[in-house]
């Protein structure tokens, strides 16, 4: 069976990574003038202004490691994190600010939480984190003195927003904006263009002239597959990598499909996220045992990649991602 993890990968790229890690464990300071109380970004579409965060609080790995990426773990209060991303955690090349960061939680982040926590900020996604049925929002939240930053990938369903921003360049726009809040500029930008910089050296290496390999995402689900649309990171991922996700046209983040949908866009490569629940050997073989599937490209040729969870959730991860993909996809002339 064709099944690879991070394996393959050029000397350049690791290289390149190297520069990325240089800055694991290591806080950074603010760097704003003595007497700076308050900062503007745009969020969402809008204009929002933060009073300089003193016990902020992230949700997921998505937020954990935006700011663990900008050295800001030391002026962390905690993090919320549910249970299944634990082996996020242990790959992490954050592994020892998790550590030394409280876990306010191992399961969703609720309103409850941040005020045990006397949280004065928080990061999570809409319909990722912040929930209006969970009670859990930015204006709720705003009631008991506690403010909000989205994660811009999760705007275009946030509905006092609606903006559609690519994946990636959400990313960038979450990092640079953090940087702005928490006074770490310098380092913002420098880890943006170390970020672009190896996802142009991934897109320059992938085949010229001909048509980009069909990726199929599989999270999870038996009746139906929970797969990622064009809203999520994994669409940029892969495209980066050379690729391109059957379901590109799927107008959301994560969402679920129908197996003859599947089936009938014919992917050549089926990526399994790996996550806590249910190995990723098991979710493979549960693919291969499913008859509708029997013909369909990848898993008749056993092309199964496994990408970690924290590798496609919006992160700094997400380019190590698609270096992963891009290794496995040139491993099979693709």
């Amino acid at each position: 069976m064709t099944l690879s993890r991070n394996t393959g990968m050029p000397v350049a790229v690791l290289t390149a990574g190297a520069l990325l890690l240089t800055a694991c464990g290591a806080d950074v300071k603010p760097s704003h003038q003595a007497g700076a109380a308050e900062v503007t970004v745009t969020n969402c579409g809008a204009q929002v202004t933060y009073p300089i965060p003193q016990r902020p609080v992230a949700y997921d790995v998505s937020g954990a490691e935006k700011m663990f990426s900008l050295g800001l773990a030391g002026r962390m209060r905690g993090y919320v994190m549910n249970s299944l991303g634990d082996p996020s955690i242990a790959g992490s090349p954050w592994k020892d600010d998790y550590a030394r960061v409280e876990r306010l939680g191992t399961s969703r982040v609720t309103r409850e939480i941040l005020v045990k926590a006397k949280a004065d900020w928080v990061i999570a996604g809409w319909n990722s984190g912040f929930s209006e049925e969970r009670g859990i929002t930015p204006q709720l939240l705003e009631q008991v003195g506690i403010r909000s930053y989205l994660h811009t990938e999760t705007c275009w369903n946030y509905p006092a927003s609606r903006a559609d921003v690519r994946p990636l360049e959400a990313l960038y726009t979450d990092l640079l904006n953090l940087g702005e809040i928490f006074q770490v500029q310098p380092r913002a930008r420098e880890l943006v263009a170390e970020l672009r910089a190896r996802v142009d050296a991934v897109r320059a290496g992938a085949p010229k002239n001909t048509p980009p390999a069909r990726v199929f995402v599989y999270d999870s689900g038996t009746d139906q597959p929970f797969t990622a649309g064009r809203h999520a990171a994994p669409n940029d991922i892969i495209e980066v990598a050379g690729g391109r996700n059957i379901f590109d046209d799927l107008e959301k983040g994560w969402g679920t499909v129908g197996w003859e949908a599947v089936v009938k866009a014919e992917p050549e490569v089926i990526v399994v996220v790996d996550y806590a629940g249910q190995t990723a050997q098991e979710k493979i073989a549960f693919l291969k045992s499913l008859p509708q599937l029997a013909t369909v490209p990848a898993v008749r040729n056993n092309r199964f990649h496994v990408i970690s969870y924290g590798d496609m959730v919006s992160g700094p991860r997400n380019v190590q991602g698609a270096e992963s993909l891009a290794a496995y996809l040139r491993s099979i002339g693709r």
